[in-house]
């Protein structure tokens, strides 16, 4: 997949810790437990979230992992520059090190849409939004099939 495993840990524990109520801590492996990870590396990757203050972090009894902003402020694109890189949009396909509109790949002209088209979508997805569809699947009003018309039709969630 175009993500790599950090950036995916990354999107599914901030979505989790969305649907859980605002300002309440969670654990590390409370997290982990849920996803399937590794606590182990999902702690590293969400102190990563916090040095760059998309968490809190608490040590102690009351301690854990909480969103710093509402979910619908965070959208995934901010996610995938904090796990990726700021290379993450200008990155070859190919993995060449030279490669733009003046030094094309051999894929370049047909990856450049399709690399527009992704950041466009990270960029309109956000936490708060993704936690509802998850909340959604859960309490069984859809199957995760219908995600893609739920998507596309948020007045259906509304409802």
């Amino acid at each position: 997949m175009i993500l790599s495993r950090t950036s995916q840990y990354a999107i599914q524990a901030l979505i989790f810790m969305a649907t859980q109520p605002r300002g309440v801590a969670v654990l590390n492996r409370t997290i982990a437990g849920h996803l399937g990870v590794s606590p182990t590396y999902l702690a590293k990757v969400l102190q990563d979230l916090c040095k760059r203050n998309l968490l809190y972090s608490n040590r102690g009894k009351q301690g854990g992992f909480c969103l710093r902003e509402r979910g619908e402020k965070i959208n995934l694109m901010q996610i995938v520059l904090i796990t990726e890189g700021s290379e993450f949009t200008k990155d070859c396909v190919l993995g060449f090190k030279v490669c733009s509109d003046k030094t094309p790949c051999l894929m370049h002209a047909e990856w450049a849409p399709i690399r527009q088209e992704i950041v466009k979508l990270l960029q309109g997805q956000t936490l708060g939004l993704l936690a509802l569809l998850a909340t959604t699947v859960l309490n069984g009003k859809y199957k995760l099939t219908d995600f893609p018309a739920a998507v596309l039709s948020r007045q259906k969630l509304r409802a």
